[in-house]
């Protein structure tokens, strides 16, 4: 199933710097903790624009991987995840990823997938078919935001606007124990650190689609910048390449 494709039900407008909707792509890449997920969505809301989370696509395969109870680096782990049944929807209020039916947003978050999914994400033939449904998502709607790791590069490389996110290890960590407490998942703040460190080795080294900017992304480095300051810059990079209107 290649998924929903739903917009924001209304433009809004975020303190003065968007007014009007989004037409094109803005791809949205960096590695885990540097607030993609939150400036991506909110961005996506502002300008009335559909919103893509590719990790979760990854994440919901590996989890198919797991339920199979196959090895998440081998041969079986791409019949089951190519098959899996996935659907996106896209709307920035309410994103959501079903597996066969099945709502696993909050499942997808957990530790288990998270240890599972750089291996999976790794497998070249798993990347091209969902690389070839995260391009058919897109070109369902005129205005979207997506977020991941090789959007700019791989995914959409004539996005009009790319944007790469970084931060150091240590915030990024701080950052990612946040989430997982507010989610009520019981963390350690070394073991979190060590995960995202390793993650970062993962996905940079695959030899399929690894974690790099792309030549013409603008790079932000969030270090010091609060959601709303990186939220203020987008608007005014997305008003500036007449992205809105």
């Amino acid at each position: 199933m290649m998924g929903q494709a739903r917009r924001a039900p209304e433009d809004r407008r975020v303190g003065d710097a968007v007014s009007g909707r989004l037409h094109g792509v803005v791809a949205m890449d960096g590695p885990s903790g540097t607030g993609k997920s939150t400036v991506s969505r909110q961005l996506a809301q502002a300008c009335g624009a559909a919103y893509l989370d590719t990790g979760a696509m990854y994440r919901a395969v590996t989890l198919a991987v797991l339920r199979a109870g196959v090895a998440p680096d081998g041969p079986d782990a791409v019949a089951v995840a190519v098959a899996a049944d996935l659907e996106s929807v896209t709307d920035p209020a309410a994103p959501t990823i079903r597996l066969a039916g099945e709502d696993v947003e909050a499942e997808i978050r957990g530790p288990e997938v998270t240890q599972a999914v750089s291996a999976v994400s790794a497998l070249p033939e798993v990347r091209a078919v969902l690389v070839k449904r995260q391009r058919e998502l897109i070109a369902g709607v005129d205005g979207i935001v997506v977020e991941g790791r090789d959007i700019g590069s791989v995914v959409v490389p004539d996005a009009p606007l790319k944007v790469y996110l970084t931060a150091s290890e240590e915030i990024r960590a701080a950052r990612r124990g946040a989430q997982d407490r507010k989610a009520g998942r019981i963390t350690d703040d070394s073991a979190v650190l060590a995960d995202v460190r390793r993650r970062d080795q993962l996905d940079s080294t695959r030899k399929t689609s690894p974690l790099h900017a792309a030549p013409d992304a603008l790079v932000l480095d969030t270090d010091t910048l609060s959601v709303d300051d990186v939220l203020d810059e987008l608007q005014r990079l997305v008003c500036g390449r007449g992205l809105v209107r």
